[in-house]
C-alpha cells in the first residue's frame, strides 16, 4: 500500500529543495511525478522555488475550494487545462506537495485516500505552525493522518535547534496580524529556537 508522507520543518529547512531532489530521484530512473502546491502560495507564482536558487513548475495549483484528488485525477491522465483530450502517459509514480501547511483539512483527507485508494505515494513538505505557534490547518490534519512524519531540521540564529518562526516587518519582530503572509519585500521570517522565541516575544507564546 501506498503512503502518505509529512515532512515537517521550520522556515529554512530546506524542505523545497528536499522536495526537488525527491522529484529529480523519481524521474532519474525514469518515473513520472506530479508536482502541486496550494494556490494561496504566491511565492514563485507557479513554480517551487528552493533556497539554493533551484526554480520547477507545478504540475498544478490547488484552491482553496479544489477536490484535490478530482485534480490529481485530471492531471494523472494527461489532461491540459485547455483540452478534454488524455494522452498517452506513463502512471503517476508519486505525487509531491509544496506548503502543505495551506492546505484544507478536506484536501488533506484526498492526499491519503490518493496514497490509499489510488496506490500513489504522496510526499507532502510543509511547516508545522504559524509565527504565533499556531497549527496551519493544513500541518494539523497531516500530523493527524499521515503514514509517516519525519521532522527537516534547521538551526537558530545561537546554534540550537529551531523550532519556530518569527515573523519580521523589516527589523522588527511582530507577534499578531494574519495568519497567512507570503514571504516578500515588507514581510520576512527567520528560524528560532524555543530559547530566542521567547525572548524577542518577552516570554509569550504567540498572541
Amino acid at each position: 500500500m501506498a503512503k502518505l508522507y509529512f515532512r515537517y520543518g521550520a522556515m529554512n529547512s530546506g524542505k523545497s529543495t528536499a522536495l526537488l531532489q525527491a522529484a529529480f530521484n523519481y524521474e532519474e530512473r525514469g518515473q513520472r511525478v506530479l508536482l502541486a502546491k496550494p494556490r494561496v502560495d504566491t511565492k514563485g507564482e507557479g513554480s517551487i522555488v528552493s533556497r539554493l536558487g533551484v526554480r520547477r513548475e507545478v504540475s498544478f495549483l490547488l484552491g482553496p475550494h479544489d477536490d484535490a484528488r478530482a485534480v490529481f485525477a485530471h492531471h494523472a491522465q494527461g489532461r491540459d487545462d485547455g483540452s478534454m483530450l488524455a494522452v498517452d502517459l506513463p502512471p503517476v509514480a508519486c505525487l509531491l506537495v509544496d506548503e502543505a501547511q495551506f492546505l484544507t483539512r478536506a484536501q488533506v483527507d484526498d492526499l491519503l485516500r490518493i496514497a490509499v485508494l489510488d496506490g500513489v505515494p504522496v510526499l507532502a513538505y510543509g511547516i508545522r505552525t504559524d509565527f504565533r505557534t499556531r497549527a496551519f490547518t493544513g500541518s494539523a490534519r497531516l500530523l493527524e493522518v499521515a503514514h509517516s512524519l519525519e521532522e527537516l531540521k534547521t538551526i537558530c540564529r545561537c546554534g540550537r535547534k529551531a523550532l519556530f518562526n518569527g515573523r519580521r516587518i523589516g527589523e522588527r519582530f511582530v507577534f499578531s496580524g494574519q495568519q497567512v503572509a507570503i514571504d516578500g519585500a515588507s514581510v520576512s521570517y527567520e528560524s528560532l529556537c524555543a530559547a530566542c522565541y521567547l525572548r524577542e516575544t518577552g516570554g509569550s507564546l504567540g498572541d
